[in-house]
């Protein structure tokens, strides 16, 4: 709930306030009526109208994170956004490349986090585990238009290390021989 009581020397009332869409809603309600401050039920009906106003916000913000949550998103080099090809410098010193999946999850209402390493899995079939997890936490059906996008957005295997950059995991203090 958003919805705060204001007491200040300029205001008297409640604020409700919500970012939807990277838009910020906020309007005001007074508690002040004819230079007096509301008591009892007339109170109770201004914070209720508040109230009233917030629900109808929270379920449009609701509506617009689903959406969000269904969207693909892309940048300008055609990467995904939550799907990181990453080399990991393993304790062994062995560089081992991998798809690595950050994003919130629908589902949990979290941050989740998932490496899926290509030299076990291969190419092909370490994207797909990477967009399979991706999907699941983002409520994806695998029928649906963008997990089709998400599958054909795979990095061709010469282009990933261009794509990505050199991203090389970094490594603890060196030792002294």
């Amino acid at each position: 709930m958003s919805v705060e009581l204001l007491d200040t020397p300029r205001f008297h009332g409640f604020r409700v306030r919500r970012q939807i869409d990277k838009k910020t809603y906020q309007e005001y309600f007074s508690l002040k009526q004819g230079g007096h401050r509301l008591r009892g039920p007339a109170r109770a009906a201004v914070r209720q109208r508040a109230e009233a106003r917030d629900a109808e916000l929270a379920s449009t913000q609701r509506l617009a994170r689903e959406r969000a949550a269904k969207n693909v998103r892309l940048d300008e080099r055609g990467r995904v956004r939550g799907i990181l090809f990453r080399r990991k410098v393993e304790k062994s010193g062995a560089v081992t490349p991998t798809f690595q999946v950050g994003i919130m999850s629908v589902m949990e209402g979290r941050l989740v986090n998932t490496t899926v390493s290509i030299k076990q899995h291969g190419f092909d079939e370490a994207w797909r585990r990477a967009v399979s997890f991706y999907a699941r936490h983002r409520g994806l059906s695998p029928g649906s238009t963008a997990y089709r996008r998400l599958l054909n957005a795979k990095p061709h295997e010469t282009d990933a290390p261009r794509l990505y950059g050199p991203a090389l995991a970094a490594r603890g203090p060196r030792r002294a021989s």
